[in-house]
This record gives C-alpha cells, sequence and structure tokens, in this order.
C-alpha cells in the first residue's frame, strides 16, 4: 500500500512553558519530524513578554484574537485579530503581550523554529 500523502494532527506537541503561555506545535520538528516548516498554536496570557531574539528563519504571525506587540530592529508594530506579519530571518525581534486580555494567534516559520536557531538574548 503506498504511503499516505497526508497527515492529520490530532494531538499538537504542547512546548513545556515557564511563563504561562501555551505553544501547540502542529507540524514541526517536535511534533512531526518536519525541518522544512512549522506550524503553532499559541496563546500568550496578559502582560508576557520574552527576551529578544535574531532568529536565522522567517516567521509569519497570524493574530486570531487580542493584540500583540512586535519590537523589530527598533520598529513597534501592534497587530490586532485578522492581521498579519512576516518578519524575515535576521530581524531582532522581541514578541510581547502587554495588554490587559490574551493574544491567541499562530505562527509558521520557514524553515521550522529551533531552539538552536532562535538566538534568544539573556534576560
Amino acid at each position: 500500500m503506498p504511503e499516505k500523502r497526508y497527515f492529520r494532527q490530532q494531538n499538537p506537541f504542547v512546548v513545556p512553558t515557564t511563563d504561562g503561555k501555551l505553544i501547540e506545535e502542529h507540524i514541526g520538528l517536535a511534533s512531526t519530524q518536519t525541518a522544512q516548516y512549522s506550524v503553532a498554536h499559541m496563546v500568550a496570557p496578559p502582560q508576557w513578554s520574552e527576551p529578544h531574539q535574531t532568529p536565522e528563519f522567517d516567521e509569519v504571525t497570524i493574530v486570531v484574537r487580542g493584540h500583540k506587540r512586535f519590537e523589530i530592529d527598533g520598529d513597534v508594530v501592534e497587530l490586532t485579530a485578522g492581521e498579519s506579519l512576516l518578519i524575515k530571518a535576521g530581524a531582532r525581534v522581541r514578541y510581547s503581550n502587554p495588554f490587559d486580555a490574551e493574544c491567541e494567534y499562530w505562527s509558521v516559520c520557514v524553515p521550522a523554529f529551533n531552539p538552536a536557531t532562535v538566538h534568544r538574548e539573556e534576560g
């Protein structure tokens, strides 16, 4: 029987976090060993932020609910539900939700998100 040319994800990999953020990787290195791209569903709690990073991958963010702030090479961009943003590899970026409500969004990384290539800064 030939190999199926589709994959139905019914149990995404839940990335362990310590900051209250939910990360469910549907496709990617951790969930399906896919290196070409990753797709993750995320919910950032109010007042959440993470350190600056300079990833070696492009990242598309699509906001479903709430607001999300991006600091990109010195610029500040805020997205609301229904908006999307492409951040190219090599940009220095900081993601945050400094607002009073959760932010739900999807993230697509090309190539796949990899802790070894995200280059998070200390602090």
